[in-house]
Order: C-alpha cells, then structure tokens, then sequence
C-alpha cells in the first residue's frame, strides 16, 4: 500500500490475505488499510456476477494537513494492518461526495480537500484514525511522478521539483536502494495493474497513459513485471478508485 487505503464495498467481495489471516469484506462493510502493509487481494464477483465498491486514497501529507487542523477525540485508535466497520448513512454520503468532487475536474480544490476531509473526520468520530507515515525520498519521488506518469522524467527535473541537484537527489534514492529509472518503471507498471483492473480502456490507451508509446514495449514490460500480459487482465468487475489529494496545495484527482 503506498498510501492509507478507505474502501467501501458495494457488490461481491473484497479479501485481503497476509501470511496469518484472510480478511473478508461484504456489501455495506468498510475497510481500512494502512500505508505499508501488503495484501493479497482478491475481488470476488457477487450473485450478479459483479464487484463494486469505492475506493479513496489518503496520501500522506492530506492526513498531515487533517490532523493538524482537527485533534482527534479521545479513545480514537491508530489503523495497524487493515479494520472494518458497517457504513451507515452519513458515512456513505461523505465517500460519494468525496469521489464525485475528486472525479470532478471543474470541482475547485478547497472543495475537494474539505469533501476529502470531512470522511476522515467521520472516521475519526467512529474510533478510527491512520497513523503519519515516515516517507522516505523514493515515497516523494513516486509521488510526484505519479502525477504526470506519460511525462519523459528525468534526473534534473525531478531534482528542480524538489529545490535539489541531481547529484543529491541521485545519493538520497541510492540510500533507499533505488534509482529514479526502477521507481518510474515501478509507478508505471502500478498504474497499468490498476487501470486494468479497474477500467475498460484498451491496453493501447493504458499504455500511452502510462509512459509507453509502443503498445509492444508496454506488453513486454508489463510481462516481465507480473508475469503475464496486459490481455490477461480485464475487468470482470467494478470499483471506482479515487486519490484523496496529496495535501492542501496539491489536490487533483487520480487519472
């Protein structure tokens, strides 16, 4: 999970897997993941052959601008892992406003952060909170290229992005083991997983969205990353997945 993950399952099944447990989510269920963690999931249709939910990202710095601006009630607990709870009326209405406003480009952005927001402060009224991430340089770095994942990033781009030279930026990913090309291949391919997922664009349409000119170059990547191509990824299901913003002066919607 690369951000804290607010999920509300609308039709099927959700399960997420670690080595201990299975964790299962039903219509009407609302589940947290926290940044960090990793899951097998598993999407399984329902009676009609579907599965729906909503699905919003909290990016790090949208939960720092929150806390900041609402302390937390008392008796509040820190989501470890992944936890669950029923949706109720008002909680629903907050998470389909949030990903009409974030799914919205004419939405201004001081509404979409204050929509954003508002689910987590009824989160928090419900006992729930997540707990600020320690992000590290390549945390910052996939960030800001996840924005624009088509661009041709290079080193001295992202450098200026964050007021920095090449050669620093270059030493402070080669602390966290990582250089700028694999986080790009890494965000891209993500991005692909997910668009297939969750979407009907082609795999042509994916690719370009995704940094790949050439449909074969993408295929190729794509297999040597997951093991298997694009093709064998369709949607048999349904989820609306929306990014949360990623703080106060940087809210957009995810693509």
């Amino acid at each position: 999970m690369r951000d804290h993950l607010i999920g509300w399952v609308q039709a099927g099944t959700k399960v997420l897997g670690d080595p201990d447990a299975e964790h299962r989510y039903g219509p009407g269920d609302v589940f947290l993941a926290a940044q960090g963690t990793q899951w097998d999931v598993v999407n399984a249709p329902g009676p009609q052959g579907r599965y729906v939910a909503q699905l919003l990202f909290v990016p790090n710095d949208l939960l720092r601008w929150f806390l900041e601006r609402h302390p937390l009630p008392p008796g509040v607990a820190l989501v470890q892992g992944q936890r669950g709870l029923r949706i109720d009326a008002e909680l629903a209405e907050a998470i389909e406003r949030a990903a009409r406003s974030l799914g919205d480009a004419g939405t201004s952005r001081a509404l979409q952060l204050h929509r954003s927001c508002e689910v987590l402060l009824l989160l928090s009224e419900r006992g729930w909170c997540f707990a600020l991430a320690d992000e590290g340089w390549d945390d910052r770095v996939r960030r800001l290229v996840g924005h624009r994942l088509h661009a041709r990033w290079t080193l001295h781009e992202v450098a200026a992005a964050f007021h920095t030279s090449p050669s620093t930026l270059r030493r402070r990913l080669a602390e966290r083991g990582v250089t700028l090309g694999e986080l790009l291949r890494e965000a891209r391919m993500e991005a692909a997983l997910g668009l297939l997922q969750t979407t009907e664009l082609g795999v042509g349409e994916i690719a370009l969205r995704c940094g790949y000119e050439s449909h074969s170059r993408f295929t190729a990547a794509f297999r040597q990353r997951y093991g298997f191509p694009p093709s064998y990824l369709r949607p048999a299901a349904a989820s609306t997945v929306r990014a949360m913003g990623s703080g106060a002066q940087d809210l957009a919607p995810a693509g």
